[in-house]
Formats: C-alpha cells, structure tokens, sequence
C-alpha cells in the first residue's frame, strides 16, 4: 500500500469514531432527557367534594398542583395534605369545601361555614363541649358534604326537696238516730307531713321529667271520724213523712210582692224559695212549722242553706220571721 492509500485509510477511521462517539452522547443524552422528565412527572389521586380523579403534574407541591387545575380554596375550604407539602408520584390530595351549618345548641341558634366531615369535628371546631346527658342529632359520627342542621338539646338536672301535706281519711259511720243527710264529726282530722327528695331533668332549661328519688313520712294524718244519718222516716201530725235528706237550714218568710215566682206562678202558700243548687226545683219539701211545700221560686240572695216560706200576709210574715228549721227533701 503506498504512502497515500493508508493517510486516507487513518483519516476514515478517526472520522467514524468521532462520529459514533457524538451518535452516543446524543443517545446518552436523550436518555438523561426522558429519564428527569419521567422523573418529574407524577401521578396524583385529586379528590374534590369525594369526586376522583387521576391527574398529572410536573409541581412539586400541593398549592401548585391545586394552582394547575383551576382549584381556589375560600374562607373554611380544607386541604389535605397541606398546601406547601411536597408532592409525591401515587399521593392523594383530598379538597373538601366548606358549607353552611346551621347549629343549634340549648337555645341558642347560629350559622357557621364548616369542611368538617362529621358532626362531632363540627363540634369540637366551635368549641362546643358537650354535657354527658346532652342529646346530638345527628349522632356525632354522622358525615355530612351539603348544608346540615345540629341540634345540640342541653340535658341537666337538679335535686330538690320538699315537704307536702297529706291528706286524712275520712271515715263514716252510719247513724239510725240521725236524720239522713245530716252529718255529725265524731273526731276532727289532721293532715300528715311528707319529705320528698325529686330529681328534676331539664331540656334546654325547660323541665322535662320528675323522678322520686326517695320520701320520708314526718307526721302520719290522723283520720276523721264522722256519724251519718240514716233515718228517713219521722212522724208529724200522726202522719209518718218519708225522705231522702233533711237539712237544717234558716226560713224567712215573705208574702206577696206583686212579682211571680221564678218558675212563672203566682205565688201562694205552699211555695218555697230555694238555692236549686242545694235543692232541685220542682223537689216536694217538708217544712217544720211550716209544714209540706215545693221548691218554686228562688232569689238572689238565698244561697246555701237558707229558703224562704210564703206566707198569706204581711202579718203572718211577720210572726214568723227568720228562724232555724229542718227540711226534708221528700221522695
């Protein structure tokens, strides 16, 4: 080979080796190139009011990740994790926007913004702290993503105590000697004394339940004794009057007023005014002194047990007067 031929034959094959060494930095490279790229680019979970969704994003954060898709967090808005936090291929970021809540707590009543999930994070958020007999609706594990109202029912109570009168019996004995109706007290009666010890529950300050906790007898009653008439049969006139009741009333006698009775009648002997809620007009009577007689008339001022007798005259009126008297109610 002359001297020509092997210059170009060394010429040719530095040529190709710089050739295949810049080929190779090239290659080197783009390889570096892909690899930051696929480096840089993560796979993030973006989760927005519990809607996902798959995203990509060269950030390195948080804020930069949420700045890419459009997302602006308002007043209460909650992130997680935190804004400035590093990002990482496969990391979940979770956006929960805040919504109105409507608290009522006893018995006050507010509106709050909240990005809470539960009821019980609501809570703790307003610094609501409960009482171990408060009452929640909801219940505090309750999740919530739209407007919700918390009822919060205060639930206290309180022991007091108290003394009550108690009432005393009353016992009867019948009485043959005495006209039926007619009552004699044998034994006055006395009332006992109680201590009672109640626990009030109240809700919301209104009282809801009384519970008897425990009670003391201070003083037994003492229990009346009383004699009841029987009889109803007397003898006036040789004649036998049978009745239903007697009373022991005051009579007044009156005689003509130029007025008819209440029932619509004239008035003459016979008719008695009476308070028809002690006896019934229309009732047929018997008037000691008087003798027998019917409830027909009736006036302002007899009430209980007072009647009026109609007399003939001013003169027998007068005669008679106002006296005590026993009427029986005849059957």
């Amino acid at each position: 080979m002359d001297k020509s031929a092997a210059e170009c034959t060394t010429t040719d094959n530095f040529f190709n080796g710089r050739v295949a060494a810049a080929l190779l930095a090239i290659i080197l490279l783009v390889v570096a190139i892909i690899s930051a790229y696929q480096g840089a680019k993560k796979e993030v979970n973006l989760l927005v009011d519990g809607k996902q969704r798959r995203v990509h994003t060269f950030h390195n954060d948080v804020q930069g990740l949420l700045q890419e898709n459009g997302i602006v967090l308002a007043a209460k808005d909650r992130v997680s994790p935190d804004p400035a936090t590093a990002l990482d291929d496969g990391m979940t970021v979770n956006v929960r926007r805040a919504v109105s809540v409507k608290l009522q707590v006893g018995n006050e009543q507010y509106q709050v913004l909240s990005s809470a999930e539960t009821v019980g994070e609501v809570l703790n958020e307003e610094g609501v702290v409960l009482g171990e007999r408060d009452i929640v609706t909801p219940a505090l594990g309750t999740r919530f993503d739209k407007e919700v109202c918390i009822q919060v029912d205060r639930i206290t109570t309180r022991v007091i105590e108290e003394e009550v009168p108690i009432p005393y019996e009353i016992k009867r004995e019948n009485d043959a000697t005495l006209f039926r109706g007619i009552v004699r007290v044998i034994k006055s009666g006395s009332e006992g004394l109680e201590k009672r010890i109640w626990e009030i529950v109240y809700k919301n300050d209104k009282e809801m339940e009384k519970r008897l906790l425990a009670s003391t007898m201070l003083q037994e009653p003492v229990d009346q004794v009383v004699r009841v008439g029987t009889m109803q049969t007397v003898t006036r006139g040789g004649n036998d009057i049978r009745f239903s009741r007697a009373y022991d009333m005051v009579a007044t006698a009156y005689t003509y007023t130029g007025n008819n009775t209440a029932s619509g009648i004239s008035p003459h002997v016979g008719v008695v005014a009476v308070d028809p809620s002690v006896i019934p007009m229309g009732s047929r009577l018997y008037v000691e002194g008087y003798g027998y007689g019917r409830a027909m008339d009736k006036g302002s001022a007899i009430k209980g047990n007072r009647i009026d007798v109609f007399m003939e005259s001013h003169s027998q009126a007068t005669s008679w007067g106002r006296r005590s008297v026993k009427v029986y109610l005849l059957e």
